[in-house]
C-alpha cells in the first residue's frame, strides 16, 4: 500500500551573516521504478521523484535531478552561505506531476 509522502527538513532557526550552515532534506517516498509486479502480476506504474529543488526568498539556489537508482525516502543535505532574514522552500517533484513541498525560517543577525 503507497504512503503519503512526507517531506522534512533541518534548518538552523538562525545564523550568522557570512555563516555556512548544512541544510539537511529528507522525503518519505517509495521510489517505485515500475520494474516490479503486484500480487496480480500487473506491473507497478513507476513513480520516482525526479526534481529537487531550494530557493530562498524566492531565488533558486540548488537543483538536483534524481533517477531511479535513488533509493526510498530520498535523503539530500547541502550547504548555503547565510546573508539574509527569509524563507526557504523546498519542492520535490514526482514523475506523476505531484509536487510535495516544505518551508523553513532562518534569521540571520
Amino acid at each position: 500500500m503507497a504512503t503519503k509522502s512526507q517531506p522534512r527538513v533541518r534548518v538552523p532557526a538562525t545564523a550568522k551573516a557570512g555563516e555556512i550552515v548544512e541544510i539537511k532534506t529528507l522525503i518519505s517516498h517509495e521510489m517505485e521504478s515500475g520494474q516490479r509486479k503486484d500480487a496480480d502480476g500487473k506491473p507497478i506504474p513507476r513513480k520516482i521523484i525526479h526534481a529537487f529543488e531550494a530557493s530562498f526568498n524566492g531565488k533558486v539556489f540548488f537543483a538536483a535531478t534524481w533517477y531511479p537508482s535513488v533509493s526510498a525516502n530520498p535523503y539530500q543535505s547541502f550547504f548555503y552561505k547565510a546573508a539574509e532574514t527569509g524563507e526557504f522552500k523546498f519542492t520535490w517533484k514526482d514523475d506523476d506531476g505531484s509536487e510535495y513541498a516544505a518551508t523553513a525560517k532562518m534569521t540571520v543577525a
